[in-house]
């Protein structure tokens, strides 16, 4: 199929959690998303958290890397979720500036969002924040499946009000992988899920109180669902974005 997309802008788009080699073939592949028959490396998928593939940086994470780099015809990004092993994150990456923010550059293209930060694509702007709590850590070992830096730092919060205030607490979209205090509140109600309020989650709400924004997407709860405060949890789907 020829792409034929001469005079149009980038394309974005907004998935959710990945979980490393579980189901990046399956949700990025030809058949579940056949719109990336017209992407090019200027266009984009945002992954939600959860990314996984910086997880022993073995062969089996290496092929897959290599696959959306070499394989796929778009550029990857994601924000960390709770699942991820951050000290392999934050060692093995320098950390780059990219479109106004700071990332971690995985390869040519697939790049972390880091937290807190604005970025500007194809003319809007995207309030990045990856990081929740995992509840299942008791389950887990401390350096080899679960990393105490999946919760932010103070500084990491400090940095993400004061980018707010640089771009005046507008933007177009939110990114983050947990959600607000009300989000989580009316998923308990519509799911039964069980989850305790937490800093993260105060966090959130302070910010979804002040800040005007588009629409905000976040992932780790594995469902698909429109909530309230125009708010939208993503899994599966794969959903385009536009400046319109």
């Amino acid at each position: 199929m020829k792409n034929d997309r001469t005079g149009c802008g980038e394309m974005i788009y907004i998935t959710g959690d990945i979980h490393g080699t579980i189901s990046v073939a399956k949700r990025l592949n030809i058949k579940n998303f056949p719109k990336q028959r017209m992407l090019t490396k200027q266009d984009y998928v945002i992954i939600t958290g959860d990314f996984g593939l910086v997880w022993k940086l073995d062969a089996e994470d290496k092929f897959w890397l290599k696959w959306l780099n070499k394989q796929k015809t778009f550029t990857t990004l994601f924000i960390d979720g709770n699942h991820e092993n951050f000290d392999l994150l934050e060692s093995a990456y320098p950390i780059e500036e990219w479109n106004g923010g700071k990332v971690h550059k995985i390869n040519d293209s697939v790049f972390h969002l880091m937290r807190g930060q604005v970025f500007h694509i194809d003319g809007l702007k995207f309030f990045t924040f990856g990081g929740a709590a995992s509840h299942d850590k008791e389950y887990r070992t401390e350096g080899k499946s679960w990393w105490s830096r999946e919760m932010p730092s103070e500084a990491e919060y400090e940095e993400g009000i004061q980018n707010l205030d640089r771009h005046n607490w507008a933007v177009d979209y939110v990114l983050t992988h947990t959600c607000s205090v009300d989000a989580l509140e009316w998923l308990t109600h519509r799911f039964g899920l069980k989850y305790e309020v937490d800093h993260m989650h105060s966090y959130f709400q302070v910010i979804q109180k002040r800040l005007k924004y588009r629409k905000w997407y976040f992932g780790h709860f594995h469902q698909d669902t429109e909530l309230t405060h125009n708010q939208r949890l993503v899994h599966n789907d794969i959903i385009e974005v536009n400046g319109n």
